[in-house]
């Protein structure tokens, strides 16, 4: 659902709205504090749901800053037509503080032109410089 060229990052939501990712905390305590700098993903899950938040609110220069250097593209476009309605994280391996390496599979909810769909993946994560980084797809499936 990405196109490579830049894009201006929509509107975040209220700092009291609830998170896109689904933890059922307010935006701001949670996602927010990812994409604003002022806090680093903890965990490769958190920073899977802090992803696909940045998909929701449409901040490509978000997902660029949390791109594997080795794997990230030099731009990207969001397509402003996908609407993200939800998240289930299905399962992860390592990925925690003391893991350097993690995989979060996950199923995330779209419509696309008023029509509904999925993403199937199971994505790679890593450490660069001590942070949570996305690596790549293990695996995909969208339908």
């Amino acid at each position: 659902m990405a196109r490579r060229t830049a894009r201006r990052p929509a509107a975040a939501p209220p700092p009291t709205a609830g998170c896109p990712c689904g933890t059922g905390r307010p935006y701001g305590d949670c996602c927010g504090r990812l994409h604003s700098g002022a806090a680093g993903a903890a965990s490769a899950e958190q920073l899977m749901r802090s992803r696909y938040s940045a998909f929701a609110v449409q901040d490509a220069g978000y997902l660029l800053r949390t791109w594997s250097a080795a794997t990230r593209p030099r731009e990207l476009r969001l397509d402003a037509d996908v609407r993200w309605t939800g998240l289930d994280i299905l399962a992860t391996t390592g990925g925690t503080a003391f893991h350097t390496d993690g995989t979060v599979e996950f199923r995330a909810h779209f419509t696309h032109d008023g029509r509904p769909g999925e993403q199937h993946e199971n994505s790679r994560f890593t450490r660069e410089d001590g942070q949570w980084v996305y690596v790549s797809e293990a695996e995909a499936t969208p339908r």
